[in-house]
């Protein structure tokens, strides 16, 4: 019997202000392209993405979604089964790492709490215009009990790191849970879909 093409299939969304990078980031990490005309996300796009994690292949499907606030109610629908989020913000731009407490919020409103999350502070590979200090990150994201990283789609700094810490992070969840999403879910809205032998690579996680 052959091996699957994957175990795990988990839904990532990735949100925060307009402009911040997020397409960036996910081109940079699905494609590994950057440009810096990117045009502005209009509700959600998606990617998928392969990787291995300790031995355990996981498929991600990854969600880049509009930042502006007349795709709020359009983008909301897709936090619905969601295992992992990852918030960015610009660190050149203030205002941009004010709005995180916002983009969380949400998360708390549309999520369950166990959904796993990660504060990315974007665009760090110009410290002459860094707005955001580092340890200012580290306060907040130790506020909302969450790992946090500074990423440079630009530059390719901590690109794939970023999606392996999400990663390694909902796997962890996943095994503290493992009963319950032994029985197809975990009690909480975020199902986890585990791929055996013989079974198609098409199934969904939501």
């Amino acid at each position: 019997m052959s091996s699957p093409d994957y175990h795990f299939l988990f839904k990532l969304l990735i949100i925060g202000d307009s402009g911040v990078g997020k397409s960036a980031l996910l081109l940079r990490y699905t494609d590994d392209t950057f440009s810096s005309n990117y045009i502005t996300t209009i509700g959600v796009d998606f990617k998928i993405k392969t990787l291995d994690i300790d031995g355990v292949r996981v498929k991600l499907q990854i969600w880049d979604t509009a930042g502006q606030e007349r795709f709020r109610t359009i983008t909301a629908t897709y936090y619905r089964g969601a295992h992992g989020i990852i918030v960015v913000f610009d660190v050149n731009s203030g205002p941009t790492f004010a709005n995180v407490k916002r983009w969380f919020e949400e998360i708390n409103h549309n999520c369950p709490s166990n959904v796993s999350k990660l504060l990315v502070g974007n665009k760090n590979d110009s410290p002459e215009t860094k707005a955001v200090a580092t340890s200012d990150l580290k306060t907040v994201a130790n506020e909302y009990g969450v790992l946090s990283i500074e990423t440079s789609a630009k530059d390719n700094v901590n690109v794939d790191l970023m999606f392996r810490t999400i990663t390694s992070e909902i796997l962890k969840t996943k095994g503290a849970q493992s009963a319950a999403s032994d029985g197809g879910g975990t009690g909480g809205g975020v199902r986890i879909t585990r791929v055996s032998p013989g079974q198609s690579s098409k199934k969904k996680c939501c």
